[in-house]
């Protein structure tokens, strides 16, 4: 019988069934600084953990992106420090792995699980963090899960779901210059809508899809759940075997060879149907920039901010009120005449080496007029970017050039954005409040974000001549 990606991923890990919930084996369990809770229920109910060596615990949310060498030492502030300190001595008391600060992984979680080899085609993966959908980019089925289903799955390896609807994304057509895979997940979100992937699991298709990069597309997985997708998944192919080659956890010799025959079973059926389709024109795009605080609100960087007078949806017509409010911005503007204070180059969207050289593609011999951070997803990140010199071009045009965490993303380890302050920001989410109180999340792509350092406002990287030559 013909089956998605999806669909085969599900029927291998369903252990048994009860009304509309199948009880799935879980493969692997991500776990952060919040998991804390997680670990106070296993002690409460006296459980144990199933499987240590099937969880891998990450120190990036709390951990700060300076005095980094100094340690646990370096962290100042007694609450953050109290929640690297908790993710340690849980993880040691029940033998998880913790990739923490020394270590030679250390990082955002869903930029080190591929990079380690954790991630792998055909597993289903749960995480602490909504943003567990970037690790579908390698053909998984991965997904965020809240504290008391953490505890579940530590102790059972097993998790009650139900089971998603199926939607294809199908995405064709060659890219105009400038545009990269950020631009191509924003423009989705603003075609679909924020709700628009509410109860599917997204399986991404088409010749677009195909030619991008694996990191690139990490981004368009990890932003699938701003657009409601339970999961978003690119089945495996030959750049995804290239890419996993190597890595820690990746099998070799015949193991390798075992696993192969698996992977290469990891695709849609010519013959399966989905619940659902969408088709994306990739040739229409533009370099796109978020205007308000939800990811849908989005238009290109040659646009105007919307009239919400002209919105018949009054619920939605209340929104864009609201948001034009808190941004500081009027109707009919001009995106590329709104000024900007600050640019954050990082999260687990976008700070991978991919990102970072294409930053410094654009910033190499220029100053940037803007306070600039960027910080990269992992030590090994880190490490390559300045085994390529990507540092000094970044350090030479004033930017600030910092340890692997979270960061700005979610402002609560020290780096964040003061009340009214605007940021070109390459993060995942543009909500009030996000990365800072009172500060304005413009959500952009690595590129612009790094055109807007310079320039000091957006700017239409698509007419920049050398922009043909970038590989987005």
């Amino acid at each position: 019988m013909s089956a998605t990606l999806f669909e085969k991923i599900w029927t291998n890990h369903v252990v048994t069934d009860r009304d509309d919930e199948s009880l799935i084996y879980v493969d692997r369990v991500l776990l952060q600084e919040n998991s804390f809770h997680a670990f106070d229920k296993i002690r409460r109910e006296q459980r144990s953990v199933r499987n240590p060596a099937q969880a891998f615990a990450f120190s990036d949310h709390y951990v700060p992106t300076r005095n980094r060498e100094l340690g646990l030492g370096g962290i100042t502030d007694p609450e953050i420090r109290n929640m690297v300190e908790l993710i340690a001595s849980d993880t040691d008391a029940y033998g998880i792995e913790l990739f923490g600060i020394g270590h030679d992984y250390q990082g955002i979680l869903h930029v080190v699980g591929p990079e380690y080899g954790i991630t792998q085609p055909g597993l289903v993966i749960a995480g602490a963090d909504s943003h567990t959908s970037t690790h579908g980019a390698l053909g998984a089925y991965a997904f965020g899960i809240g504290s008391s289903e953490v505890a579940h799955v530590l102790a059972t390896q097993t998790l009650w779901r139900s089971k998603p609807r199926t939607l294809q994304i199908t995405v064709t057509g060659e890219r105009q210059p400038g545009v990269s895979s950020k631009d191509l997940i924003l423009y989705l979100i603003r075609t679909i809508g924020s709700g628009g992937a509410v109860g599917y699991a997204v399986e991404y298709t088409g010749d677009t899809i195909e030619q991008l990069s694996i990191e690139a597309r990490m981004t368009v997985c990890n932003m699938s759940i701003e657009a409601g997708a339970r999961a978003g998944l690119i089945a495996p192919d030959e750049k995804t075997f290239d890419y996993m080659r190597g890595k820690p956890l990746i099998p070799t010799g015949s193991a390798w060879d075992q696993a192969m025959q698996h992977w290469q079973t990891l695709k849609t059926d010519d013959q399966a149907t989905f619940d659902r389709d969408v088709r994306i024109d990739a040739t229409a795009i533009v370099p796109q920039v978020t205007w308000g605080t939800n990811p849908e609100m989005v238009v290109d960087v040659t646009g105007t901010i919307p009239d919400p007078t002209k919105e018949n949806d009054l619920e939605r017509r209340a929104r864009m009120e609201r948001a034009l409010e808190y941004m500081g911005l009027q109707p009919d503007q001009s995106i590329q005449s709104i000024p900007l204070d600050r640019v954050f180059i990082g999260s687990c969207t976008n700070s991978r080496l991919e990102d970072l050289r294409i930053a410094a593609r654009v910033m190499d011999g220029q100053t940037c007029r803007l306070p600039t951070m960027i910080v990269p997803g992992s030590e090994q990140v880190k490490r390559a970017a300045e085994a390529e010199g990507l540092h000094q071009i970044f350090e030479n045009a004033g930017a600030e050039w910092l340890a692997p965490g979270c960061s700005m993303c979610v402002a609560i380890n020290g780096d964040k954005l003061g009340p009214g302050e605007r940021a070109a920001s390459t993060s995942n989410r543009n909500f009030e409040g996000r990365q800072g109180q009172g500060g304005r999340t413009h959500l952009v792509s690595p590129a612009m974000a790094a055109a807007a350092a310079i320039t000091g406002q957006f700017d239409n990287i698509s007419n920049y001549s050398e922009a043909r030559s970038w590989n987005l």
